[in-house]
């Protein structure tokens, strides 16, 4: 049997050590570009180079200590397409360095030192789950259940944004789907 993945438990991740209620966040990228293993290997990494103005208020709205599921989008094969661990936001958002580097795809020639309009935050990797829990079985979940927690998830709504936020609910039933997908293994 494979093991479990950490924190499964809904009832622990609700506040920080400090008592604050923690937030609960979607991460997406192209493992060809940054994958859950180059996040392990790295151990802590900065989320830049995202220039959507709705994904970019979601950065700014982390707290260390927020949670994030790394999300592997375009995958080389549709199966790989999904979730596959977690991260945690080590450091709350500061102006994505990205944008001043005229050699990087993210460079924005209207950014300044003193008004950046991009962010980035800092993430740590948590785990990598030992499966992936696929777009097309969570479109399948939500097709099923158009009232369930999963239908309302903005992976689905807002499927084109790279940070999308979760509720606690979401946060806990996506980790309940893992843990059975594990069971099943």
């Amino acid at each position: 049997m494979s093991s479990k993945p950490q924190s499964t438990s809904t009832s622990d991740n609700t506040n920080d050590t400090d008592g604050n209620a923690l937030q609960y966040f979607l991460l997406k990228s192209e493992p060809s570009d940054y994958s859950i293993s180059d996040l392990q290997n790295d151990q802590t990494d900065e989320w830049n180079g995202i220039r959507n103005y709705q994904a970019r208020n979601y950065l700014r709205s982390m707290k260390v200590n927020d949670r994030a599921f790394f999300y592997h989008s375009k995958a080389s094969k549709p199966s790989l397409t999904g979730i596959v661990g977690t991260v945690r936001i080590a450091r709350t958002a500061q102006p994505d360095m990205t944008a001043f580097d005229t050699k990087s795809e993210y460079y924005d020639a209207k950014c300044t030192k003193e008004d950046c309009k991009w962010s980035s935050v800092l993430m740590e990797y948590e785990q990598t789950f030992p499966v992936v829990l696929s777009l097309k079985e969570l479109k399948d979940i939500a097709a099923k259940e158009p009232e369930g927690i999963i239908a309302g998830m903005g992976l689905l709504k807002q499927s084109r944004l790279s940070v999308v936020p979760l509720t606690f609910e979401e946060w806990g039933e996506v980790m309940r789907l893992i843990e059975a997908k594990i069971d099943d293994d």
